[in-house]
């Protein structure tokens, strides 16, 4: 459990940073810089993540762990940059932008005192549903034999190393298997409850 949720926090802490910088910048920047960095995003979300994961990491020779975080986090912020870059261009449009822009406010001081800091919620919530789908994507490369090599332990090179036990000691790849269900649900779970508490449009 140690080295999944590992690589869950860490492949989403890297993600989630690439993606506010990049969705910041371009829903900042507008007009064209805008459609060009949208163009990329695009680019990027019409190929499956996964595979595209599977491809890259299968170049390397040695799987190791930190490796397989850095290839997941480097290549799954372009949902995150759409969701922020979504954000950022709803904040430009209200009022209290306006007024600090007419007030003469820098570029930087818009972004980190007012366009961030209100699109936090968002990212948080984001974030958290990203931790159980990172944790499914890591569970699923070991299983291939792509993600975290044996010796060291993580729920999908347990289920691959006692698949072939599944009639006789069926116990074993069960046991990991919940703990992927059970830990991918909690985080969706908490993701929901995170917006509900967050979010102002649902609250009675």
């Amino acid at each position: 459990s140690r080295i999944s949720l590992l690589v869950g926090f860490m492949a989403v802490a890297i993600s989630v940073t690439i993606g506010t910088i990049y969705g910041t910048i371009s829903g900042y920047a507008g007009k064209w810089i805008d459609s060009v960095m949208m163009r990329f995003v695009d680019m990027m979300l019409s190929f499956p993540t996964l595979i595209l994961i599977i491809t890259v990491i299968a170049i390397f020779r040695k799987q190791s762990i930190w490796v397989i975080i850095a290839v997941i986090g480097l290549l799954s912020w372009p949902g995150v940059a759409r969701l922020v870059r979504g954000e950022i261009l709803l904040l430009k449009e209200l009022e209290f932008f306006h007024a600090a822009k007419a007030l003469g406010a820098s570029g930087p001081r818009l972004i980190f005192r007012h366009l961030l800091p209100n699109a936090l919620t968002p990212i948080i919530i984001s974030s958290t549903l990203r931790v159980g789908t990172t944790i499914l994507v890591e569970a699923s490369l070991s299983y291939l034999g792509l993600g975290v090599q044996p010796p060291t332990p993580s729920w999908g090179n347990i289920i691959y190393d006692t698949k072939g036990n599944i009639f006789t000691e069926w116990w074993m790849p069960l046991s990991a298997g919940l703990a992927i269900t059970v830990t991918v649900i909690a985080y969706n779970l908490f993701g929901d409850g995170l917006r509900d508490a967050l979010d102002p449009r649902l609250r009675d």
